[in-house]
């Protein structure tokens, strides 16, 4: 179809709001991105009239909403180009997915003394989990330097790569940056060395398209709400090989076999790794994003937000004092302006009813990098415009004159 912003803007009915009297501008996009209609009325839908627990009942309202779960796995697994839907673990989130990975890996596969490798571009969720099951297992957690224009050392990886190294976990897109990694050659490198790839793509998966099977990586993870979906559902894509050998993260109902007070044995996969009762129509409101998504069209998607991006940099660059932190290749801007506090740069744009983000943005070992205590952050999404881009750099530099 053919894009229009202003089309799309209309399934948005939270853009049209006002904040403190003034139009909202919303560029929070990659902390959590709005939900177009077609999402809440999918969900609401379900709840009225599917709505029964998933995969235990005979009765007809549970295998409706069994259906529709599952037919939820099959959209995400065409998403991704996953090999098989037994490959789609659905979570509550990126951060719940990289945990699994740290606690069943490390469990499984790891000894005391084996190494995983992250790097400096990390977001919190993929540092906390390794440095626990450091604490546990006494594993080592090794660092990958990044640039000063905020862009992986390849070279680096080369010589951090050692026999104990069991997996390496790294981020598509930088949340702060903006740097889009080269995953397909990181993965190369590390395969070549036997090592294992977790992709963190909760900033890539809203913005292109993703093929797994094509990257090569051995997990992928990713979060609905920052995808025009519902929030507290999240996907776990892992190569059958590894998820095999991996123990259950949790214990519990559905993803048991046969239970005893001798043994417990457990289901196959999807099903092993996900004990209890799924949010079963949050996964159904994922899938209705992703198509969604995939009816505006993702490529079409990607060329908006990237002459946002460029636009956006290009117009803030005329202030005086700007500084820009990171590369800004995929749908982020990351900035300071002089001496100004970035709390008080987003706290005075909120006024104008520009919702930016404002802080370390959960990567507080990014900000010593750049030695800064965080950064004012404006990303973008399919519903943003070049007018609001305008508003952002009025407001920064009317901020600006202020000091």
């Amino acid at each position: 179809m053919l894009f229009d912003v202003e089309e799309i803007r209309k399934d948005f009915p939270i853009l049209g709001r006002e904040v403190y009297g003034r139009p909202l501008v919303y560029f929070d996009n990659a902390a959590t991105t709005q939900k177009p209609l077609c999402v809440l009325d999918a969900m609401r839908e379900e709840y009225l009239n599917q709505n029964a627990n998933v995969h235990r009942g005979v009765h007809y309202l549970s295998q409706q909403a069994t259906e529709l779960h599952e037919a939820a796995r099959e959209t995400v697994r065409r998403f991704v180009n996953a090999a098989s839907a037994d490959e789609i673990i659905f979570t509550r989130g990126t951060t719940e997915s990289i945990n699994l990975v740290a606690s069943s890996f490390c469990e499984g596969l790891m000894q005391p003394g084996d190494e995983v490798i992250v790097t400096e571009m990390e977001h919190h969720s993929n540092i906390v989990p390794w440095q626990l099951q450091a604490a546990r297992r006494g594993i080592a957690v090794r660092v990958l330097p990044i640039t000063a224009e905020g862009r992986i050392d390849i070279g680096a990886l080369e010589e951090l790569l050692t026999p104990r190294t069991r997996l390496l976990s790294i981020a598509h897109v930088s949340n702060v940056l903006g740097t889009v990694n080269p995953i397909a050659d990181i993965i190369a490198i590390a395969h070549s060395h036997g090592v294992p790839v977790l992709v963190d793509g909760a900033q890539s998966a809203p913005h292109f398209k993703i093929d797994v099977q094509a990257l090569g990586c051995d997990f992928f993870a990713f979060s609905g709400h920052k995808m025009y979906g519902p929030t507290g559902v999240g996907v776990l894509y892992g190569r059958r090989e590894w998820l095999d050998r991996m123990p259950p993260y949790q214990g519990g109902g559905e993803m048991i076999d046969t239970v005893s007070f001798e043994k417990t044995t457990f289901q196959p996969l999807p099903f092993k790794f996900e004990a209890g009762t799924p949010d079963y129509v949050a996964t159904h409101g994922l899938a209705t994003a992703i198509d969604y998504m995939e009816r505006i069209g993702i490529d079409a998607i990607a060329a908006h937000e990237r002459e946002l991006t460029l636009y956006c940099r290009q117009e803030l660059q005329k202030i005086e004092g700007m500084r820009f932190i990171g590369p800004s290749d995929d749908a982020v801007v990351s900035f300071l302006v002089g001496s100004i506090h970035h709390m008080d740069m987003g706290t005075l744009l909120d006024r104008l009813g520009i919702a930016v983000r404002t802080g370390h943005h959960c990567a507080q070992p990014l900000m010593d990098k750049y030695g800064v205590l965080g950064t004012v952050r404006a990303s973008f999404a399919m519903y943003n415009t070049r007018e609001e881009v305008d508003q952002l750099v009025a407001g920064v530099r009317r901020v600006a004159s202020m000091f």
